[in-house]
């Protein structure tokens, strides 16, 4: 379960609705232990592809850096990334699948003509075969 805040969540809608048709992407930022996941603030990261940018995204690996710098200065850990899919649904792609890390959780917002719709997150399995998709506790302030 990953525990995020109702304002996260539209900062997070926000990013992807000003990305639209483009994929948007970021950091989630907090705390991270065997039975949950908590997160504190989220990063907004450029995304770094040069083609095919409304179906794809790339964190340069300098920006990671970055981020985990950010998050370890702050007593925090990076607890996994959100993207947004234009006009498709809130479900990993292959080229996610390909692209992740277990353990961490992958935050993904659908976008239908600008309008963010629908939020889930997954974690890659350990074997990474497939994502499992994973509860978001909403709260009103975290």
């Amino acid at each position: 379960m990953i525990e995020i805040s109702d304002e996260i969540i539209t900062e997070i809608r926000s990013h992807a609705e000003e990305t639209y048709p483009e994929e948007c992407c970021g950091v989630l930022i907090g705390k991270f232990d065997v039975f949950q996941k908590v997160v504190f603030e989220i990063l907004r990261i450029e995304n770094s592809k040069e083609t095919e940018r409304n179906r794809r995204y790339l964190i340069k690996p300098q920006d990671y850096l970055k981020a985990e710098k950010y998050a370890k200065e702050k007593g925090y850990d990076i607890i996994g990334f959100y993207h947004s899919h234009p006009n498709h649904p809130a479900k990993p792609s292959e080229y996610d699948r390909e692209h992740a890390f277990p353990f961490l959780s992958y935050i993904i917002v659908s976008v239908e003509n600008g309008r963010s719709k629908e939020v889930n997150s997954w974690v890659l399995r350990e074997d990474r075969s497939e994502f499992d998709p994973e509860e978001i506790e909403i709260k009103n302030k975290i």
